[in-house]
């Protein structure tokens, strides 16, 4: 399967913050994926994420988790995940999925 923005955010869907015990994509702390070619045919990863609070003591969890699904893709080479401040997060930026799970309605 071709390397797709897709398919990272659905990898991405295996990285469950462990506060809230929902994915980091239905979170809404995915900003940005970007995909550059590499070496060999591979493709280089830049993820903008954000994290629930600037403190979050989950932030490295997050990041180490985060870097290891993506990287474990075929034919993806360096990942490279930035946090992101600016917009902070807020419970809008949840899908439906993750407000139903949290019991936010």
């Amino acid at each position: 399967m071709a390397v797709s923005e897709d398919l990272i955010r659905e990898e991405l869907k295996k990285v469950i913050d462990p506060e809230l015990f929902v994915n980091i994509v239905d979170l809404g702390l995915v900003y940005e994926v970007t995909i550059d070619d590499a070496e060999e045919e591979k493709k280089d990863i830049k993820i903008d994420m954000t994290l629930t609070s600037p403190m979050c003591p989950a932030g490295p969890q997050l990041i180490a988790q985060s870097k290891q699904v993506v990287s474990a893709i075929e034919d993806v080479g360096e990942v490279e995940v930035k946090i992101i401040l600016d917009p902070p997060w807020t419970p809008d930026c949840m899908t439906d999925d993750a407000r139903d799970q949290l019991g936010i309605f």
